[in-house]
């Protein structure tokens, strides 16, 4: 289940996934097989093969990118979701969510 973002924040990321843009939406997230784990930073775009080119780059495997409804996404958690949040310069999200 997904909390802590608004309707504009979840539009503006569909709108940037659906433009080929790399786009990041962290949000709250509680899911019983990762205890402990408060946050998911969801990575879309709708270009697949920048998606798979982007996971690549950041050492991540692209068979795991979700191919669910119309924005294909990899989920980020834990210390690779802090990782790549300070890389992309996102320290609004590590600040919002208490991740740094």
């Amino acid at each position: 289940m997904a909390f802590g973002i608004s309707r504009h924040e979840l539009n503006e990321w569909k709108s940037k996934c659906s433009q080929g843009k790399i786009a990041f939406l962290t949000h709250y997230w509680v899911e019983p097989r990762f205890p402990g784990v408060k946050t998911i930073t969801k990575v879309g775009c709708c270009d697949l093969e920048r998606l798979k080119e982007w996971c690549l780059a950041n050492g991540l495997n692209p068979a795991y990118i979700h191919f669910r409804e119309e924005f294909p996404h990899f989920d980020l958690i834990g210390n690779k979701q802090v990782e790549i949040l300070k890389k992309e310069h996102l320290t609004d999200h590590l600040l919002r969510f208490k991740l740094w």
